[in-house]
């Protein structure tokens, strides 16, 4: 750890250039965030005084493909990127007690970590979360005093909420633990926290991706002991970036249509005595497909038809970029989007028709794009960002032309990050 004032002191210096760039990956970032950690610094003593701390930061994610498919057990293919949530930290005894922002988050008593019912939906609930399952997996768990401060865009399919559990995970690791908790574990810790305490029924990929970094594709068939693999493709060879366009439309409301999804995907699974669609045959689903109709519904029956598609396409896609196939690559994640909209149905709620920015984002990105590049909803879906390859030389146009629309700073060009969650400074 370090005195705060010092850290301010040095990062006027050179000192964390090249630490900045290899987090960051984009040079024109690396001013910018030496300013940004002087300022979260900078709080965190106007908060809680001048003492010795640690940095940690913990990156947003990227679905590339495998749309709604961890919760059933299926593949994904996922990016740590390079916009994230930093917090300044220094332990205390049992309190751990957080500012996010300018979010005041209620100090959450580590000696008390059983579920409370006006914690769902709730930092404090997911604080909590991670602690508890901690405690019962034999880690050391403590309290801590931090600021944080996040350019994850809240609300936008790039996991804000995964960061800051697995950046909670990744802070008691580091603190009382040596750094020494897998990163799968933390990502398991911090779904824990979000299906339990916070009542949200996610799958795993978020909180894996944003704990384990770099380019991944999970295989969650053993949901305990998921197989991740690094896919080392370097994107700028491909000549393409990734653009993520925030369609300003809000999460909030939105949580039974996120529940629906796995609700009505277990049910079809329960239909064969299985509890997850990946332990479903196939061929025996269509061979039964008109009783499953009248023991489910339709819409049902159509999301079931995307899973098995998409866990095909994951792997699809992954030997895609192995063989350095982009234009494969490409069309994989054209039809991956497809699905999303006519089968899986996370385009829009079905409860606000009158509120389809999603779409909308789609319907002109195809027409901006043309044969430049191609767009997919990212993420859960329903409303936040959509994703787009687009040739780099046509970037600009796309961000230029998307925005008239969403308005300036709603196109982010991003990069592949290789870190997951980590201790910057200290």
């Amino acid at each position: 750890m370090k005195k705060a004032s010092l850290i301010i002191e040095e990062l006027k210096t050179e000192l964390y250039h090249s630490l900045l760039k290899e987090i960051y990956i984009d040079e024109s970032l690396i001013a910018k965030q030496k300013i940004r950690y002087q300022s979260a610094v900078e709080k965190f003593i106007s908060l809680y005084g001048d003492q010795e701390v640690d940095i940690y930061s913990t990156p947003g994610r990227s679905e590339v493909c495998g749309n709604h498919t961890d919760h059933q057990h299926g593949e994904v293919l996922a990016a740590a990127i390079n916009l994230d949530i930093i917090a300044v930290v220094a332990p205390t005894d049992h309190v751990i007690k957080v500012l996010s922002d300018d979010y005041d988050i209620k100090g959450v008593d580590i000696h008390d970590l059983s579920k409370r019912d006006e914690e769902v939906e709730t930092s404090e609930g997911l604080i909590r979360g991670v602690c508890a399952r901690y405690q019962e997996l034999g880690y050391q768990i403590g309290g801590f005093n931090a600021y944080m401060t996040s350019d994850v865009l809240q609300g936008s399919g790039l996991s804000s909420s995964a960061a800051f559990e697995v950046g909670v995970g990744t802070i008691l690791s580091g603190l009382y633990n040596e750094m020494a908790i897998d990163p799968v574990i933390i990502a398991q810790v911090g779904q824990y926290a979000e299906n339990v305490y916070f009542g949200k029924p996610c799958g795993l990929m978020d909180q894996c991706a944003c704990s384990v970094g770099s380019l991944i594709h999970i295989d969650f068939k053993d949901n305990q002991h998921p197989v991740v693999e690094k896919i080392e493709v370097d994107f700028p060879e491909f000549k393409h970036s990734l653009c993520i366009v925030d369609v300003h439309a809000s999460h909030a409301d939105l949580t039974n249509d996120y529940a629906s999804i796995p609700y009505e995907m277990k049910k079809v699974a329960k239909f064969f005595g299985k509890e997850f669609l990946r332990d479903v045959n196939e061929k025996e689903f269509y061979e039964k497909l008109p009783e499953v109709r009248i023991a489910t519904n339709d819409r049902a029956v159509l999301r079931t038809i995307h899973l098995f598609e998409e866990n095909k396409r994951v792997e699809k896609a992954v030997s895609a970029l192995n063989d350095g196939d982009f234009d494969t690559f490409k069309n994989i994640i054209k039809a991956s989007g497809e699905s999303s909209f006519k089968y899986l149905q996370n385009i829009y709620s079905n409860n606000y028709t009158d509120k389809q920015a999603v779409s909308i984002a789609l319907a002109l990105s195809e027409q901006i794009l043309d044969s430049h590049g191609v767009c997919r909803v990212h993420g859960g879906g329903f409303a936040g960002t959509i994703q787009a390859f687009v040739e780099d030389e046509y970037v600009k146009i796309y961000q230029k032309e998307i925005e008239k629309y969403f308005g300036e700073g709603s196109c982010h060009v991003l990069k592949v990050r290789k870190y997951g969650g980590v201790k910057v400074i200290g």
